[in-house]
């Protein structure tokens, strides 16, 4: 359920934090982005105050300006205009947003950017990979504050699931009754039929035995046959049912005439 979104219409979505592996990462990326940048400009001050004869005040002063601004300001910046994102961020496909989904604001990113210079930059990271190791979320300290996670955005593109029903069941296809199954169910069914050719046959027997014996009570009637060869049968009747009830519904609403309904004013 932490992975659970409600929205305002009472809608459950499924979101995705990012993982931990990940999230080290590209917050690794931008550490050497942010403090790379930071030494390079404090070394560019110090020579240029060291030829403009600065005093020890001056110099102590602009050094310590230029670390805020560096560590603070500039990775505050980033994140709220580009919506939470940051070069690691985008390395890994990962974006921040607050709680509820929502896109960060300035004031999201200031908090996280001031805590951030406590757990990630004096402590070069450990106290923040602590903390998300013990978070759900793989929350920081920041996150936390700012009511904020990092969500994971990239996922791999899914491979076209070619499915033939088997010669002895093409009868029993041809008259079964399959109703509709629940989402979770049929998505598990899917899943299996994708991974199954690389499964051990103990384990593909055994997972496909549990599957059938959820999806029974939506087919009739049931057949004597192999449980993953019958649960290929279901997916790819369902598929095909499917189709056809879409494809009558685009055909309806073709025929559907154009224009305003009847006595609507036309503008």
């Amino acid at each position: 359920m932490e992975d659970r979104l409600v929205i305002g219409e009472a809608v459950a979505l499924d979101v995705r934090p990012t993982p931990f592996a990940l999230r080290i990462a590209g917050g690794v990326i931008d550490l050497l982005v942010y403090g790379l940048g930071t030494i390079g400009a404090i070394l560019l001050l110090s020579v240029t105050l060291g030829l403009a004869g600065a005093d020890t005040a001056t110099a102590t002063s602009t050094l310590l300006v230029t670390v805020v601004v560096g560590l603070v300001l500039a990775p505050m910046l980033v994140e709220g205009l580009s919506g939470g994102r940051s070069l690691g961020r985008l390395a890994v496909g990962a974006r921040i947003v607050r709680d509820d989904g929502g896109p960060v604001t300035m004031r999201h990113a200031f908090i996280r950017a001031l805590m951030g210079f406590v757990e990630i930059y004096s402590t070069l990271g450990g106290l923040a990979t602590i903390v998300a190791l013990l978070s759900t979320r793989t929350k920081r300290l920041g996150d936390m504050i700012a009511g904020t996670y990092s969500r994971h955005e990239r996922f791999p593109m899914p491979r076209p699931l070619e499915l033939v029903i088997a010669p002895p069941l093409t009868g029993w296809a041809a008259t079964a009754d399959v109703a509709r199954m629940p989402d979770p169910l049929a998505r598990r069914i899917a899943h299996f039929l994708r991974q199954s050719p690389g499964m051990q046959p103990a384990s593909r027997e055994r997972l496909a035995a549990g599957l059938l014996a959820e999806a029974a009570a939506y087919v009739h009637p049931l057949p004597h046959a192999p449980a993953d060869a019958l649960l290929t049968a279901i997916a790819v009747l369902r598929r095909e049912r499917e189709a056809v009830a879409l494809q009558r519904q685009a055909e309806v609403v073709a025929r559907l005439p154009l224009g305003a309904p009847h006595g609507f004013p036309e503008r």
